[in-house]
């Protein structure tokens, strides 16, 4: 699959703080709301893009894989890209542009561009989500800052129901104003445990929808202890 020939490709750079306003950025995440066919999954996991490409082999997807299916089923599991990228279905993410790029916009300090990317990003992303209601059963987003933002204002104008995690309260207890990124990695334990208790909070979810009416207490009881136990979670 090629979304953009290479004949039809812009000249102008992928590496500035510029990226969110290239056009060949624009036209790829155009084709992934118009063009792309999602799958129909049991769960929806938005995660942020990395510096190392391909996102699926960076070592912070690596970490986030571990937490998603350690305790889910791929079959059942479509992962999305959003961030500096747009929006990226990660099964795409050795296409161009989404491979090509080299900007990270945590690291942009223009505040133009800060309000442009949370105008344009949450209206991709509430795009997104109103295409795919019929596509996911359940939806959580891993992100903070900006992300966090484009986010949470997508699933305000789409109303479509997002788990975004880590909680705020976690978030609070890690901010260090002298920082670069003042809320710290995403690798964080504390992070990567509300991220896990989310997935398993919809994993019971899921389990409890499928359950016969004709079950005993004791064992939905024993079956929730099971769900969510996330001792095997160690960082």
């Amino acid at each position: 699959m090629t979304i953009i020939p290479e004949d039809e490709r812009s000249s102008l750079p992928l590496d500035t703080d510029e990226i969110i306003y290239h056009p060949d950025m624009i036209r790829a995440n155009e084709w992934i709301l118009t063009e792309y066919k999602p799958p129909v999954r049991d769960f929806c996991i938005f995660v942020p893009c990395a510096k190392k490409k391909p996102y699926h082999e960076s070592p912070s997807h690596k970490i986030f894989d571990k937490v998603i299916f350690g305790t889910l089923d791929p079959e059942k599991v479509h992962v999305v890209v959003f961030g500096t990228c747009g929006i990226t279905p990660r099964e795409l993410d050795t296409e161009y542009p989404f491979m090509d790029y080299q900007f990270m916009l945590g690291k942009c300090n223009v505040a133009k561009i800060k309000r442009d990317f949370i105008k344009m990003e949450s209206q991709r992303l509430a795009e997104y989500l109103e295409k795919t209601r019929d596509n996911y059963k359940h939806r959580i987003a891993y992100c903070i800052g900006d992300f966090r933002k484009a986010m949470e204002l997508a699933v305000e104008i789409s109303g479509v129901e997002v788990t975004i995690v880590p909680k705020e309260e976690t978030i609070n207890s890690h901010v260090q104003p002298g920082k670069t990124f003042i809320y710290g990695s995403l690798n964080q334990t504390s992070y990567l445990q509300d991220f896990s208790d989310a997935i398993a909070a919809s994993m019971g979810k899921e389990l409890s929808q499928d359950c016969s009416e004709s079950k005993s207490s004791e064992e939905e009881e024993e079956e929730n202890t099971s769900v969510n136990d996330n001792d095997w979670y160690i960082i």
